[in-house]
């Protein structure tokens, strides 16, 4: 599958923009931490991008989401390891080689990155760096449903808070028109 023929799947599932505007966050966010660790951009990004591709269909059952995504993408011919992946950000399963706790931490770390942009004076990711964000990560009722036990887990890839972060907002801030900041 190609990645139009991804997105434009994505934009059949999903009605909310702001929904796909954080895929696109999360597909970007692994797309970058692919470059980092010299991985395949295309397939770490393609991850992300399908990530929640049953969420409008699961939103009410939890306990669905993901599982429903991985007999859709089995069917469509992904293999075991990019099923696996998808599974683990919603704590299915474990999360066990990078491409797993990159998508299992990238996915909170946007929400909480999109709502530092917006509060931020600027409006924008252009305005943000990584001292901004680790101090609003210390804030517990600032995006308190960015998960920080998440967001830390990026230990698991062998990035303090502050690389990790700086890679994630580095990745939006390619896609800012994108993302509307």
């Amino acid at each position: 599958m190609t990645r139009d023929q991804a997105l434009q799947w994505v934009n059949s599932e999903i009605g909310n923009p702001n929904l796909v505007k954080h895929i696109l966050a999360v597909e970007a966010g692994c797309r970058r931490l692919a470059r980092h660790f010299g991985e395949d951009e295309d397939y770490w990004g393609m991850v992300g991008l399908l990530h929640d591709i049953d969420y409008q269909k699961t939103v009410n059952d939890p306990a669905l989401h993901t599982n429903m995504a991985a007999d859709w993408l089995k069917e469509k011919g992904f293999d075991e390891l990019f099923i696996y992946a998808v599974k683990a950000h919603a704590e299915h399963v474990e999360p066990k080689s990078k491409l797993d706790w990159t998508l299992y931490t990238v996915d909170p770390t946007t929400g909480l990155i999109v709502a530092a942009a917006l509060m931020h004076p600027s409006r924008s990711l252009a305005g943000l760096d990584t001292r901004f964000l680790l101090k609003r990560f210390k804030e517990k009722r600032f995006a308190a449903g960015a998960r920080r036990e998440t967001i830390a887990a990026c230990s698991n890839l062998g990035l303090t808070l502050e690389e990790f972060l700086g890679l994630v907002l580095d990745g939006m801030s390619e896609i800012s028109d994108d993302l509307g900041l």
